[in-house]
């Protein structure tokens, strides 16, 4: 009889210190390190879009320096787990203390944003969104524009979507306060509880850029 070798599971300290000798990008979940692969093109640009509109946003909105717009960026979601999430509005308290350290957020974000790939399609629907969900980040938006999540998720016939979640009384739900289902695909304009004035919609975000 034979046993495998069994890796020891990391606390979140001992995460922070392998990620400062790392230039490779890791989640830590439930202890154990996750190597992240590296997105496509169209991810970056969905990504470095989104972190533009919403900078502008969060200046016409709150008139000062609490917040700021941050891509790739960890956030701590439990004790032995931190998220890379690909968008995310973190404290800009927070940011000036950690200047010279490994960019991991404990605060919850204001806003988080996973671009669905591939490989992490029923994480994104799922283990993210309870993660996000139980630390009590108010909006936390699935953007899939291959249309790969599960019909239950994005209804069906799948197709590219935006999908909008709120935290209402300590849950998510996609449901705005009329009963309409936050999904937004084609030409709608994206609504966010949090930016009401936000000006985006599905087809320029998809695409990457603002011109139609």
């Amino acid at each position: 009889m034979t046993s495998a070798a069994i890796k020891p599971k990391l606390t979140f300290e001992e995460y922070i210190d392998f990620c400062a000798q790392t230039e490779e990008r890791y989640e830590l979940v439930r202890g154990e390190l996750i190597q992240m692969n590296p997105p496509i093109v169209l991810h970056y640009r969905i990504a470095k879009l989104l972190e533009q509109v919403l900078d502008a946003a969060i200046a016409q909105q709150f008139k000062d320096e609490q917040w700021e717009t941050f891509c790739e960026a960890g956030q701590r979601t439990e004790d032995d787990s931190s998220r890379l999430p690909d968008v995310a509005i973190v404290s800009r308290a927070e940011a000036d203390a950690l200047l010279d350290q490994t960019a991991v957020f404990q605060a919850p974000s204001l806003l988080v944003v996973e671009i669905v790939s591939p490989s992490s399609a029923s994480e994104d629907y799922s283990d993210k969104l309870k993660e996000y969900e139980a630390l009590k980040v108010p909006e936390y938006w699935v953007v899939d524009p291959q249309g790969l999540g599960a019909a239950k998720y994005i209804g069906f016939p799948k197709q590219p979507t935006v999908s909008v979640y709120r935290l209402v009384n300590g849950k998510y739900t996609l449901l705005d306060d009329n009963g309409q289902p936050q999904r937004f695909r084609g030409s709608d304009r994206i609504e966010s509880p949090t930016f009401p004035a936000l000006d985006l919609t599905t087809a320029q975000l998809f695409q990457g850029r603002r011109s139609p």
